[in-house]
């Protein structure tokens, strides 16, 4: 597998599908999912175009994609059953934002195999930068090496909370009531747009109650490999199994993480103790 053929397919797909529809949607483009939650013809093409694409670097591998998983056309479950490489793939990230003419949105693939992520690229179609990463082998953006913010005091770290109006609503409740504890920023609302701020070092935490594969694979590893510490808010290291995972907290380091979880819902919370979860994965 060639990682540089990898980001020139992503580059591509994005240039030649999802770009041309930015801001010039018609109205019949764009389908609702759920509240807020949209799909729209350059996800689906764009999707489509990456799983015609990509398993040709990769004899053997196979693309599982969000829309294909909305349709029903296979599960998150397919995972955990497979042996073989797996490309996970967000072919429009921050979908609400690329259907509202916001600039930050995202083109995600992830290179998976049994639980580990072995690569991840993030691109950025407006700006046309990606961030990549391979496992061992440090994050990067545009070819320069990404590195986390150093850590500080609690008081002192900048980041973001995710934790919205759907799922459990008693971890909703915790994490609203310790906002102000925190120095919270504006939400990006595009997963991959705060992964590359936050692996570069703009930002020092974030906070995602929903943890699909498609969403936070690329950006976990990237992450990691420029420094950062990310983990379940069980403590479990995230891997591609876990899309229905209880919350994923990303720092600095161990230590940071720790304060931060500490800060948003106290020494002795449990994750468990939270008994009504969603089947996606607690919050949006």
């Amino acid at each position: 597998m060639d990682p540089q053929r990898v980001e020139e397919i992503v580059a591509e797909v994005a240039a030649e599908v999802v770009m041309p529809r930015f801001r010039a949607l018609e109205r019949h483009e764009v389908r609702d999912k759920g509240v807020n939650d949209f799909v729209t013809v350059a996800d689906e093409e764009a999707e489509a175009a990456l799983a015609a694409r990509l398993p040709a670097l990769l004899p053997g591998s196979w693309v599982l994609g969000e829309e294909m998983v909305a349709r029903g056309e296979l599960s998150m479950a397919a995972l955990a059953d497979s042996d073989a490489p797996v490309w996970v793939v967000d072919p429009v990230d921050g979908t609400f934002n690329f259907a509202h003419g916001d600039p930050n949105f995202a083109v995600i693939v992830a290179l998976c195999r049994g639980e580990e992520t072995l690569a991840g690229w993030i691109h950025d179609p407006v700006r046309g930068i990606t961030a990549t990463a391979e496992r061992g082998g440090g994050g990067w953006l545009a070819g320069a090496p990404l590195k986390t913010a150093q850590a500080e005091a609690l008081a002192e770290l900048r980041g973001t909370l995710h934790a919205g109006f759907r799922g459990n609503p008693d971890l909703k409740a915790k994490v609203d009531r310790s906002r102000g504890s925190l120095r919270e920023i504006r939400s990006l609302r595009c997963s991959g747009q705060e992964y590359i701020r936050l692996a570069g070092g703009e930002t020092h935490f974030t906070l995602f109650s929903s943890t699909k594969p498609w969403d936070h694979l690329a950006g976990v590893l990237i992450h990691r490999e420029a420094g950062g510490h990310s983990c379940l808010l069980d403590r479990r290291l995230y891997r591609p199994q876990d899309g229905q995972g209880i919350g994923l907290l990303s720092a600095p380091d161990r230590e940071s993480w720790l304060s931060l979880r500490t800060a948003l819902f106290g020494s002795d919370w449990r994750p468990e103790d939270d008994t009504a979860m969603t089947a996606d994965g607690l919050l949006s």
